[in-house]
């Protein structure tokens, strides 16, 4: 009797909390069309990418009870009143944690926690000093990170105010800034649609579901009566809508991995199937990207490498690309064993690290609104690293093959040459349609930008060790070596000059974050190498050989 009492009472608490909602199914908002960004995305997208900026996740679990992306912007929206006193602002930083005297272990911060601290408003107030005496230097440190989650909490403060959810379409032409409800109401007097909304909070507050989906029914509806011609179309809608359910991206690192590890585990026995399986893994992660890519053309009307994030998930294609090219023609079953890990790695840290690398669909900056150029210059750019991260990935097996004492075939060699040869051509390319667009943009071919310095740094890099190998100072084994220290200009021209150096007119691109993480992948390679290069030399000692170290 006594716990039958105490369940009751638990259940009755739960039940009148004002965060507690019955409706647990919110797809029939996911169709709402929000203008956000720029850009008119479904509902769903919205919410996900609105939490996701937030607290670094789609879903999140408060007080034991775990909510979805729409479900808990939802509620955000409806019913705003006592959400400040959740923690959903994320602190990923441990040192801004220390300063703050926050606790170390915990990720998630209320908005009133944070606004009352007394130092957080310091570091905050010490970034917009720095910020307004020089706009175009990048904020470092503590007041960096601080600035950080000053956005998240500027964030979270339009979504309890409500001045994100602007659904309502502009009465004057297709790409003018749309309203919220409440904005539409006051100057329209919408009286039907207030109405609407207000029996949408009504069903939320009552946990009814059913009234709830004909509610949310009835206010799309409501708002595609308000110039449906300013709507996207139902095929984005539902393209897009699709793509972000589908999540193809993860399922192809999913497949690309399957295949790794059947290949691997097939290395000595079932050499054959193993094979075969394998090239059905990797042509399924392929398909899969290849839908993702698709989706992303069709919603953004464009090809998709305008940011890191775009770039990253086209770079891991590009590698399969050409692994199945290559695998195609030589059978070599090494193209797929390290096309498919370097993949992998690489569409595991786009799917997540969403502060990081943003994979919203965002329009283009001016600069990159010609699309024959965009296509031509940065896929032809991007399609070389692609080259240079198979190349890459082939020269760990055989630097491992190495580092185990083992000699590797000849073969692995001339694959690593052969992709070294493409990705020298498309880069040497890429650079030089870079030229050609420079001057149709900026009114010059070439004026050692950053991006494009570190552009012609990589090149010559790479034909410094083609020379080598042509030249005979040095053997495959220092072709090997260079597939894989040459990468690191690779990583400074992609990489380091948008995520470190932040600097030039290639401003569309920076970013920040990731730092250590590639900071500590760089060490670890190199430290790879070295211990390659020593076991190279101790099977060849006392070999009579006037190769170099490399050699």
């Amino acid at each position: 009797m006594i716990f039958i009492k105490r369940f009751a009472f638990f259940f009755l608490c739960i039940a009148t909390s004002p965060l507690f909602a019955a409706v647990t199914d919110f797809t029939a908002l996911d169709k709402m069309v929000v203008q956000e960004g720029g850009r008119k995305k479904p509902y769903l997208v919205f919410a996900e990418e609105a939490l996701q900026s937030v607290s670094g996740k789609t879903a999140l679990t408060i007080d034991d009870v775990k909510w979805k992306a729409p479900a808990l912007v939802t509620t955000i929206w409806l019913r705003p009143e006592g959400w400040a006193a959740k923690p959903l602002i994320l602190i990923n930083n441990l040192q801004l944690k220390k300063e703050l005297g926050l606790s170390q272990p915990q990720k998630w911060f209320t908005y009133e926690q944070l606004a009352s601290n007394t130092r957080f408003r310091e570091l905050l107030n010490e970034a917009t000093t720095l910020k307004r005496q020089d706009s175009r230097s990048k904020l470092k440190g503590l007041p960096k990170e601080a600035s950080d989650v000053g956005m998240r909490m500027a964030q979270f403060e339009a979504l309890t105010k409500g001045s994100l959810f602007r659904v309502v379409p502009n009465p004057e032409k297709s790409d003018g800034p749309w309203s919220t409800i409440p904005e539409f109401v006051s100057a329209q007097s919408a009286d039907q649609l207030n109405a609407t909304t207000v029996a949408l909070q009504n069903a939320l507050q009552a946990g009814d579901q059913t009234a709830f989906n004909t509610q949310a029914e009835a206010l799309i509806k409501s708002l595609h009566t308000i110039h449906p011609e300013f709507f996207p179309s139902d095929q984005k809608l539902n393209t897009e809508l699709a793509y972000q359910r589908t999540h193809p991206f993860r399922w192809a690192w999913i497949c690309y991995a399957a295949a790794a590890i059947t290949l691997g585990l097939t290395s000595m026995r079932g050499r054959k199937q193993g094979y075969l399986a394998g090239w059905i893994f990797i042509l399924m992660g392929f398909a899969f990207q290849v839908y993702g890519f698709a989706c992303r053309i069709i919603v953004g009307g464009r090809p998709p490498v305008t940011n890191m994030y775009e770039s990253v998930i086209w770079v891991a294609c590009g590698a399969i690309f050409f692994a199945l090219v290559f695998e195609a023609i030589y059978r070599g079953r090494y193209f797929f064993l390290g096309a498919a890990p370097v993949a992998v790695i690489a569409l595991i840290l786009a799917d997540t690290q969403p502060l990081i690398l943003n994979k919203a669909i965002n329009p283009l900056v001016p600069v990159l609104r010609d699309n024959f150029w965009l296509t031509t210059h940065v896929l032809t750019i991007t399609l070389s690293y692609a080259a240079f991260l198979l190349a890459m990935g082939v020269g760990h097996i055989a630097l491992g093959m190495v580092a185990f004492k083992r000699k590797p075939p000849a073969s692995l060699y001339n694959y690593i040459y052969r992709t070294l040869q493409v990705g020298v051509l498309l880069l040497a390319t890429g650079t030089i349609l870079g030229g050609v667009w420079a001057n149709y943009s900026w009114g010059r071919f070439w004026d050692w930008d950053p991006k494009e310095t570190w552009a012609l740094i990589a090149l010559l890099t790479y034909l410094f060790v083609l020379h080598g190998r042509i030249a005979g100072s040095w053997s495959g084994f220092g072709l090997a070596v260079g597939s894989v220290v040459c990468f690191l200009s690779v990583m400074m021209a992609w990489y380091g000059v948008n995520f470190v150096l932040g600097v030039g007119l290639h401003s569309y691109g920076f970013g920040s974050g990731g730092f250590s993480t590639v900071g500590t992948f760089v060490g670890l390679d190199l430290a790879f190498v070295a211990f390659s290069i020593y076991q190279h030399r101790q099977m060849n000692a006392g070999k009579t050989t006037a190769v170099d170290v490399a050699g």
